[in-house]
């Protein structure tokens, strides 16, 4: 259960992030925040993986799968960010981490070469179906091309990151593969944040929201959701993300005094109950993969 409670947590930050963002200046771009949240958090991965040196150093983390997850996490800040502006948070976190939980079990029957097992097709079926009946109980909910292709794409690039860290968590200190993942990751992204106009974050709510952004939801969630996956399986551990969007719903009512219908809260049930079933099942060693 370590590596269960090690990724709801991580989730439930990560759900923090739409309520930052609706607190923070209306001018800050989607690409400006997604960029820079990253810059800031691998930045503080940096820092704290000089502080904590391991025997294994950095050279357990020089490997083509740190590239994979690099690209992965690097691929979704933008693609999800830009999704959520074209389709709203309800519909763009529907598509992406709903997609995100099935392209998992896809990747890893692929790579294993067996299918996921039945306790990841139970527990993902009614989380899945919540969160498709969370996002349609949104009144704003809207339907753009262009944001659900970038929401799918946001979905695969997560899966990159899940199934490649899943491997990286096995090899070495977490702490260095992980500041390693977001320090190529954010070099790929620091163009588009020196593209961007960043003068909110001279406002005082531009400036938190983007340290909340960086320490919290990036920094501090990925090193739990990196060190949960040593002891859990990549398809649950996708499953498990689906705790976001049920922690940004309690947010939106309890600080942004949003008011869900019954049918979104039914929607929340089921979810509740499809991670509930993720949490029990236990992990399987990780199929070979080429590092």
């Amino acid at each position: 259960m370590r590596g269960t409670r090690l990724i709801l947590f991580a989730s439930i930050l990560w759900g923090t992030t739409g309520t930052a963002q609706a607190l923070g200046p209306s001018t800050a771009s989607p690409l400006a925040v997604g960029s820079l949240r990253l810059l800031l958090g691998a930045a503080v991965l940096v820092v704290v993986a000089v502080l904590h040196k391991t025997d294994s150093g950095w050279r357990s983390v020089v490997r083509p799968v740190t590239l994979f997850a690099a690209i992965g996490v690097a691929a979704f800040q933008l693609f999800f960010f830009s999704a959520v502006s074209r389709t709203g948070v309800a519909v763009g976190t529907l598509l992406a981490l709903g997609s995100a939980a099935v392209f998992v079990g896809v990747a890893e029957a692929v790579l294993s070469r067996t299918w996921p097992g039945s306790r990841w097709v139970v527990a993902t079926a009614p989380a899945v179906v919540g969160l498709a009946i969370l996002a349609a109980s949104t009144r704003d909910a809207s339907v753009d091309g262009v944001g659900v292709l970038m929401a799918l794409a946001a979905g695969a690039s997560y899966a990159s990151y899940i199934v490649s860290t899943s491997r990286l968590a096995q090899l070495g200190s977490i702490r260095q593969s992980t500041a390693t993942v977001f320090s190529i990751a954010a070099i790929g992204v620091a163009p588009v944040a020196l593209s961007q106009d960043l003068s909110f974050v001279r406002e005082v709510d531009g400036a938190v929201m983007v340290l909340w952004l960086g320490f919290a939801t990036l920094a501090l969630a990925y090193l739990l959701f990196s060190s949960g996956l040593r002891d859990t399986d990549p398809s649950i551990a996708g499953t498990l993300s689906l705790a976001e969007p049920v922690t940004a719903t309690f947010l939106g009512v309890i600080v942004l005094a949003e008011r869900p219908g019954s049918v979104a809260w039914f929607g929340i049930a089921l979810i509740i109950v499809g991670l509930a079933l993720a949490a029990r099942s236990t992990r399987r060693p990780a199929p070979a993969m080429p590092v």
